[in-house]
């Protein structure tokens, strides 16, 4: 047997041998394997490994652990960083700086890690540095870190980069937020989401600072604005399995004991994505098993619902005063309620109701030259006049 299969066996007997050996010969050929196994084990199973490993770090060999750090896991960065923090000596820390400020990536963020158990006042005009690293693991490590520092000066700066410009920029200064982990930032995260064009990316990452249910209770217009863009966002912006993250099957279930207009968009829209999902192998040919379970139970959980209920109070939706005006367009063919569109200042939203017009066959009720007189910009007029 292996010293990897053993150090995941169930047998005490296997497992507490291997692990010992690991850490006590900081045998960095199998850490290497075993972080190589990371996409191939379940959770569970990494988190026992983790643990294991854990229990064998004592004060003799504790220093061996940096041995590991070239070989960066995010199933294991935990019990490094809080192992070395048991130990942790001005020695050890004057070490763990050095490899911050000039080691890998990986290395780097191993030790970012470590100062969100270790207080330092030298530690964060270094990640500083880092925290808007292309380096995924080292950008994180080092927001939560500084969070712990207690260094305000990087929220305040990254709160005021949402109002940038750039949506590329937005989007990096939100990951930011919801790794430092401030729920104060939340209104301004809902601000940025509403006017980027990366509001599905955008969205994707709130729930990580607070749950989606808090977030209905405290902000529900801006909670349900997140859910829609979610929605829009799965499998194409976000990974399948993260409907667990988001516990996407509760919420979707609240919102259809809760309906009003707003809720009964979100649930057609919900609708139309999982039955999507689950008609094209391309979104589920590489998901696990409890994902495609999850996946068809709240697909069918959605067809479930009264159609014609939801339809009739998602058509109130079909102003130009509502936020949810565009998703609703794509789902409710009321040529009466597009047509009343076309006198919106919105030149965008017209040109989403023409659209949908012409899709339903519908454009011999609508005054083309007329509309054309009020469009001022030259892009969409060309494309109103091509339809």
């Amino acid at each position: 047997m292996s010293l990897i299969k053993k150090l995941t066996s169930k047998n005490k007997q296997d497992y507490e041998p291997a692990a010992s050996h690991i850490i006590d010969s900081a045998d960095v050929v199998a850490f290497n394997e075993l972080v190589s196994q990371d996409d191939f084990l379940f959770d569970f199973i990494k988190n026992n490994v983790a643990q294991r490993l854990e229990s064998s770090v004592n004060e003799s060999n504790y220093q061996n652990l940096l041995k590991f750090l070239p070989y960066y896991s995010p199933s294991y960065v935990d019990f490094i960083a809080k192992s070395l923090s048991k130990f942790e000596n001005s020695e050890l820390t004057k070490n763990i700086l050095s490899i911050l400020d000039n080691g890998t990536n990986d290395e780097k963020a191993y030790c970012a890690k470590y100062f969100s158990y270790v207080k330092n006042p030298a530690v964060s005009k270094i990640l500083k540095n880092y925290i808007y690293s292309d380096f995924e693991p080292l950008a994180l490590n080092s927001s939560e870190a500084l969070a712990f520092q207690g260094d305000r000066e990087c929220f305040n700066s990254a709160v005021e980069k949402l109002s940038y410009d750039d949506d590329f920029d937005v989007l990096s200064a939100v990951k930011f937020l919801v790794a430092f982990g401030d729920k104060s930032a939340i209104p301004h995260l809902f601000t940025a989401m509403k006017k980027s064009s990366l509001a599905e990316n955008i969205a994707a990452e709130i729930p990580y600072l607070d749950n989606i249910f808090n977030l209905l209770e405290s902000d529900t217009d801006n909670a349900l604005c997140l859910i829609n863009y979610i929605i829009d966002g799965l499998g194409e912006v976000t990974v399948l399995s993260q409907v667990f993250d988001y516990q996407l099957y509760d919420v979707l279930g609240c919102l259809a004991t809760h309906l009003s207009s707003k809720e009964a968009v979100i649930l057609l829209n919900a609708r139309d994505k999982f039955n999507t999902l689950t008609e094209n192998d391309e979104y589920l040919y590489d998901e696990d098993k409890n994902t495609k379970n999850e996946i068809y139970d709240i697909k069918k959980s959605l067809n479930s619902l009264d159609t014609n209920n939801l339809i009739h109070l998602a058509e109130q939706e079909l102003s130009e005063n509502s936020e949810f005006v565009f998703t609703a367009i794509d789902l409710i063919k009321n040529d009466d309620k597009l047509l009343n569109l076309l006198n919106s200042s919105n030149q965008t939203l017209v040109l989403k109701a023409l659209s949908a017009l012409k899709l339903m066959g519908k454009m011999d009720k609508v005054d083309k030259t007329e509309i054309l007189s009020r469009i001022t910009d030259e892009n969409i007029k060309s494309i109103i006049m091509a339809l």
